[in-house]
């Protein structure tokens, strides 16, 4: 899911709610967060912490309302899904509330391609802790080395690798360090080369 557009809109949202403006480079220090941490992040590099409650409560409640507005695929990712989904196990692993990840898959019509949604809390460290990931891993059966994730921010990243995992990363290469845990960057999940790949892989395991 492109997600990170809505946290974004969300976080400007809030932003100006408060009447708070976020210092330089605050959109990748940001990306791929868990909400409640952001939220943390959002008060005290505008020095209200404070208000940290309040407005992870506040982004929480208007990133939702804007994936209920309009929910989007990346490139590409649907056809994966659907192609993927008919060899191996599938799971999320995601630092989104539950039913966040269950509605918005739930709207685009993927949530059944999915084996297992896994996100934080109940135990489980957010991103960029290994525990969404390695658990997802767990539930699929299969060993951690043999799993790829597929990420679009360094947070993510970081998580799927310490879970010893291959990891995929999709969008422009974030510019922080980190980016080069992921094994490939891709600027979309509809490049040609993958998408060929993900065909031939298929009919070898069919």
């Amino acid at each position: 899911m492109d997600t990170e557009r809505h946290w974004q809109d969300a976080r400007s949202r809030v932003f100006g709610e408060f009447g708070l403006k976020p210092r330089p480079g605050f959109a990748e220090r940001a990306k791929g967060v868990h909400y409640t941490e952001c939220g943390s992040l959002m008060a005290r590099e505008t020095g209200k912490p404070q208000l940290a409650d309040d407005m992870a409560q506040a982004l929480l409640s208007h990133f939702m309302a804007l994936v209920a507005e309009d929910p989007v695929t990346m490139p590409g990712a649907a056809a994966l899904v659907r192609l993927a989904a008919r060899h191996v196990p599938l799971a999320v692993a995601s630092n989104c509330p539950l039913d966040v990840v269950e509605f918005s898959l739930a709207r685009v019509g993927l949530r059944s391609y999915f084996a297992h949604v896994v996100v934080a809390g109940d135990g489980l460290l957010p991103k960029p802790h290994p525990d969404v990931y390695a658990t997802a891993v767990r539930l699929c059966s299969v060993r951690p080395e043999e799993a790829m994730a597929v990420e679009d921010s360094v947070t993510g990243v970081e998580s799927a690798r310490r879970a010893g995992m291959r990891v995929l990363g999709v969008g422009p290469r974030p510019a922080e360090e980190g980016a080069d845990q992921a094994d490939l960057w891709l600027r979309t999940l509809a490049d040609p080369e993958l998408q060929a790949w993900a065909h031939a892989w298929a009919n070898g395991a069919a």
